[in-house]
């Protein structure tokens, strides 16, 4: 593809209207056509870009085109919309000047889509790094859920806008985004409870109930079919190129990726849900006793599952339907509702539930997207609101004045940037040229915002007055006041004029807007601007269970009770316009004009009369007027010359005179035509971009010849330098070695002296060492020869003392033998009495005897664990070995007990706390029981490394150890020492010793932990306490299991103080200063190693990932 180098170079038509000649009306659409026939959808005013909707997509937004427009001149390339965004991001980076994009243009012309290429272009060439594209991945993310919550189909535009947007994104000074705030406007509610004809409800309805998995609705209790819902259209409830399954899906990713958590993502669903329920609720009409009407709910089915998922007592919200309670002052009093007065408060809950969850969704996304820091960021500002709308039945109601309203605030906004400003700022300049005849539409919007006789003063004033308040009391307000008003028509208007005009029905008005005439019918105005929602219901709502309900109708506290009649819907949408217009006032504006060529939505489709009524609207041609008679560029003095001075040698490096006179010289130099500039009294006005371009390329030529001379100054000092510390370098390394030289030469001296003495010592040692082993031999010998003697004199001994002993020992055994014959011949006529008894008796003996021989051998160990015990020989010894087994088990145990020192009780204790606190709630104990409980892991009294720190400490320490301090920031951890007393635990710096923080135990309330194997855990402080001020810690060791213990052996053995309480889960919210920041802990694949990581997913959660067991 040929990169184009000039905005004339093969150019289709004319680039910029500026150039084109003859200029007409019909020229200025014939040169849109010839563009728009070979797909240039672009097209200039000056600065101005038009953007015609192609209806189809186009090769030109690619990576390649966005490199191509990077850094490049506004008119140096063909038009493209990434000119205008590259121009805009520019300014704001280097001449720190804050920008704003306008985008205008009827529905349906291609304005969303504009948004979203300026805010994709400036993410593309912004700065790169994990913060920046977090940021921009989050802004372009919110894209997809506000449009799917704010967002229509209509028979327009098949993605309409039904709210308005304003972004502003927020710049650091090199020009990368840190975030955004997000603006809303007007959401169009009662599309929720209404469409028109070929129109479809907002898409989120639609792609729930189509993307949605089966669980998920069966836990909604939703049906995948439209028809079973009124609040959805069933005639284009499919739209050709919409899939809203896929659409869902992208729309969950993105909450996903903007920072929704799943529990917010779920309470978001459900009041989706509950909208569509509220929808086939359906009353029928009953008649009391005293005549009047009352309405009651005919199949509470659908009642009753609405109730159920926003947590409502069915027959509270039954009751709101039914009654409506009005306060005055101290009186209540209590009316009951007829049928229509029934489906308008089910339709205002409806309207009012959905208004306020969008509300909530922009609001909880800019708690995502917003800036970080506190310091002055660069803004730009992109604005995407609803087009002007008139639809030709007729059927134009509040929502499209209120629309069409903000358009003519725009055109006036557009009117004093642009055409006024550029006039009045030449004859402020004192700069001769022809004036500009132009439309201001300053008195349409007074028509409509005056705050006396303004239509929108009138609707409020008409909605706050006592009596019977009608649509037809508001149009006689409107007719009496508004009679002569050139731009205000009414069929009872005082100007007869209009009473034959059949074309203007009775209950219909008529505005002469920019865009034409609009024919607004009055039914409705004044319920729409007063949109009550009865109290009643608001104090249902705040009585639900449901976590957002609560947030969504702050009104419905009965404690807070406000009789004061809340703002109305135009008085809130007036405030909101007027404070847009004020910061878009601020902000260098950037404008798109977008332009449909048709209203069939087809593409290769240009409808003249159609584009041609825009133009006129648009005020497209007075813009080229005025751009051809005055002068493209303009620019202070100082900055031009600051800018351009290097292009003149007089100039070059420094203008010693006024800034006006060298800009004159410098002109004067550079041979440019008199008429192509004009001076005033503090700028210079250019007047071809042509010539602006022509001194952007002297330049950048110039700049490059500058470039190119410093770098040969400084490549000439490089090499000196380099020259001049080679030269000091080789003197040290020849004095370095010469040094080296002689220091070797030494050592190979002392080594040969060294081998010399060894030998000499060696041959002394082996000559002394062969003398003692002679003479030791000798000895050895010696004691020998007399062992040996000894011996034998010995062994010769103890034969003569055996015998004699041999000798003794048999006279002893026959003397024996005869006296026990002597016995048994004396006590034989005895020995048979009582011989019975008495074997008995020695057998019993003798069993017992070897009982408890036996029992001493196979004498179970001393472990009191040991459950083994001999088996009993004789069942009469039943009990005997069972008391025995007893006393020997409490004898051994008692023995075991004996052994154990103090310290070592007290470690087994504290092992047995630790089972009862966390055997089978956390993976990590196993690993725990095998190691001992040390303490003191840091020797702290003897390490004088921690003397300081110890000296700090009062109480004995009773752990010392380095844990990790998780930061909320990013996830990572800083060491710190841990130390615990019985009194405070202290958190000190590893480097310095330094105390960072001492806590009293009596602060810590809790203490939370995941059930798995990682070492996190969160210290939770008392609220209110001093020590609260910043938080909770969270912390994370390698002894998690013992610090723990600890903590909660002290707290247990305190008589002042609760009983520390330990939460084990895998999800907890720890306290960071004013902010409350969810602790998850998720199981992952081990990827690099098997460490933990705790990562910021975002301002209100930190991922904790825990590789899983291989």
């Amino acid at each position: 593809m040929e990169v184009k180098t000039s905005l004339l170079d093969n150019m289709i038509g004319v680039g910029d209207m500026v150039l084109l000649e003859p200029l007409s009306e019909d020229s200025f659409l014939d040169n849109l056509k010839k563009r728009f026939d070979h797909s240039e959808i672009y097209t200039y005013i000056g600065s101005v870009v038009i953007s015609m909707n192609p209806y189809r997509s186009l090769p030109i937004y690619t990576p390649e085109k966005v490199e191509e427009y990077r850094n490049r001149n506004f008119y140096e390339l063909s038009p493209h919309i990434y000119a205008l965004a590259d121009e805009a991001y520019r300014s704001l980076r280097d001449q720190d000047k804050d920008q704003c994009i306008l985008i205008t243009g009827e529905s349906g012309a291609g304005k969303t889509e504009a948004s979203k290429l300026v805010m994709s272009y400036v993410a593309a060439v912004c700065g790169k790094g994990h913060e920046v594209n977090k940021v921009k991945e989050q802004l372009l993310q919110s894209n997809p859920v506000l449009e799917a919550f704010g967002n229509a189909k209509t028979v327009r535009n098949d993605n309409s806008s039904r709210f308005g947007k304003y972004m502003d994104i927020e710049f650091d000074f090199k020009g990368d985004p840190l975030g955004g705030v997000i603006s809303n406007y007007l959401l169009e509610k009662s599309r929720v409870v209404k469409q028109p004809r070929g129109e479809r409800n907002f898409h989120v309805f639609y792609q729930l109930l189509s993307g949605a998995s089966d669980d998920t609705l069966r836990k909604l209790k939703l049906d995948r079919d439209f028809s079973k819902y009124n609040y959805l259209s069933l005639d284009s409830a499919a739209v050709n190129g919409l899939d809203d399954a896929a659409n869902f899906r992208t729309v969950r990713n993105a909450m996903q990726i903007v920072g929704f958590m799943e529990d917010e993502v779920q309470s978001v669903l459900e009041l989706v849900a509950a909208v569509l329920k509220l929808g086939n609720i359906e009353f029928k009409p009953e008649s009391r006793c005293n005549g009047t009407d009352e309405s009651r709910v005919k199949d509470k089915n659908d009642l009753k599952e609405m109730c159920e998922l926003l947590g409502i007592e069915q027959s509270v919200l039954e009751r709101a339907f039914s009654y409506r309670t009005v306060e005055a002052k101290m009186e209540k009093v209590s009316t009951t509702l007829n049928v229509a007065q029934a489906y308008y408060a089910r339709d205002a809950l409806a309207k009012n539930l959905y208004s306020r969850l969008f509300s909530w969704l922009v609001t909880r996304i800019n708690e995502s997207i917003q800036a970080q820091t506190k310091a002055r960021h660069k803004v730009m500002g992109v604005l995407d609101i609803y087009g002007f709308e008139i639809f030709e039945n007729g059927d134009n109601s509040f929502e499209q004045f209120i629309i069409n309203y903000c358009n003519e605030k725009l055109q006036q906004i557009f009117i004093e940037l642009t055409l006024r400003e550029e006039q009045e700022e030449y004859v402020r300049e004192g700069i001769e040229w022809t004036n500009i005849e132009y439309f201001n539409n300053a008195i349409i919007c007074d028509l409509i915002e005056n705050n006396q006789n303004g239509i929108l003063a009138m609707l409020d004033e008409e909605c706050l007055r006592p009596g019977t308040v009608t649509d037809e009391t508001f149009l006689d307000k409107l007719n009496t006041i508004c009679a002569d008003h050139q731009h205000f028509e009414s069929r009872l208007n005082k100007n007869s004029k209009f009473l034959n005009d059949h074309s203007l029905p009775h209950n219909c008005f008529r505005i002469q807007h920019y865009a034409g005439k609009v024919l607004y019918r009055v039914e409705g105005f004044v319920d729409k601007n007063n949109d009550l929602l009865y109290r009643d219901l608001s104090q249902a709502m705040y009585k639900a269970n449901h976590s957002l309900i609560k947030q969504l109708f702050p009104e419905g506290n009965p404690a807070k009770v406000n009789l004061k009649r809340p703002p109305t819907a135009g008085f809130q949408f007036r405030a909101s316009v007027g404070t847009l217009m004020r910061n878009l006032q601020t902000k260098n504006p950037n404008y798109i004009r977008c332009i449909k060529p048709n209203d069939k939505k087809a593409s290769h489709i240009f409808t003249d009369s159609l584009v041609c009524h825009q133009v006129r609207y648009l005020g497209l041609m007075e813009n080229v007027r005025v751009r051809r008679a005055g002068y493209a560029f303009r620019q202070p003095y100082e900055p031009c010359l600051e800018r351009y001075k290097m292009l003149c040698k007089r100039t070059w490096p420094h203008w010693k005179g006024p800034a006006r006179d060298g800009v004159e010289v410098l002109m004067a130099d550079l041979q440019i035509p008199a008429e192509e500039i004009a001076y005033g009294r503090s700028k210079i006005f250019i007047r071809n971009p042509r010539t602006l371009f022509f001194l952007e390329e002297k330049r950048k030529q110039c700049l490059q010849d500058l470039a190119t001379l410093i770098q040969k100054i400084y490549r000439g000092w490089k090499c000196r330098t380099h020259f001049l510390l080679m030269k000091k370098s080789q003197i040290v390394v020849a004095a370095w070695y010469r040094r080296y030289a002689q220091q070797k030469k030494y050592r190979n001296i002392k080594s040969a002296t060294t081998v010399v003495q060894s030998y000499t010592r060696g041959w002394q040692a082996r000559k002394l060492l062969r003398e003692l082993k002679y003479q030791k031999r000798c000895e050895e010998a010696v004691t020998t020869i007399a062992a040996f003697w000894h011996g034998t004199q010995a062994r010769r001994e103890l034969r003569r003392l055996k015998e004699e002993a041999r000798r003794k020992h048999a006279v002893a055994l026959i003397w024996a033998y005869w006296q026990g014959l002597k016995v048994r011949r004396e006590y034989r006529k005895f020995f048979r009495a009582n011989a019975g008894k008495k074997i008995y008796d020695f057998t019993i003996q003798r069993i017992i005897q070897k009982y408890f021989l036996g029992l001493k051998s196979n004498m179970p160990s001393m472990s009191p664990i040991d459950k083994k015990w001999p088996a009993r020989p004789y069942s009469f010894l039943d009990g005997v070995h069972t008391e025995l087994r007893k006393i020997f088990h409490h004898w051994r145990c008692k023995k075991y007990r004996d052994q154990f020192t103090e310290e070592k009780k007290a470690v087994y204790e504290e092992k047995l706390e630790a089972s009862e606190i966390f055997k089978g709630k956390k993976a990590l104990y196993p690993s725990s029981v095998s190691q001992p409980f040390k303490g003191d892991y840091l020797e702290i009294s003897k390490n004088p490394k921690y003397q300081k720190l110890n000296s700090a400490v009062d109480e004995k320490v009773l752990l010392a150890d380095v844990v990790n301090k998780i930061n909320r920031a990013n996830g990572k951890g800083t060491p710190r020492i841990f130390l615990l007393t019985k009194k405070n635990f202290v958190l000190a710096d590893q480097k310095t010793g330094q105390v960072k923080a001492s806590i009293p135990l009596p602060d810590v309330t809790s203490v939370s932990v995941s059930t798995q194997k990682d070492g996190f855990f969160a210290l939770k402080l008392k609220e209110g306490s001093a020590s609260a001020v910043k938080g909770d810690f969270l912390l994370s060791s390698e002894h998690l299991i013992e610090i723990i213990t600890k903590l909660h052996r002290i707290g247990a053995t305190a008589a002042d103080r609760e009983k520390l309480k330990v939460d084990i889960s895998d999800e907890f919210l720890v306290q960071f200063k004013q902010d409350k920041v969810c602790v998850k802990f998720i199981q992952s694949s081990p990827k690099n190693g098997n460490s933990v990581s705790c990562k910021r997913k975002n301002n209100r959660l930190l991922e904790v990932s825990v590789p899983t067991s291989p």
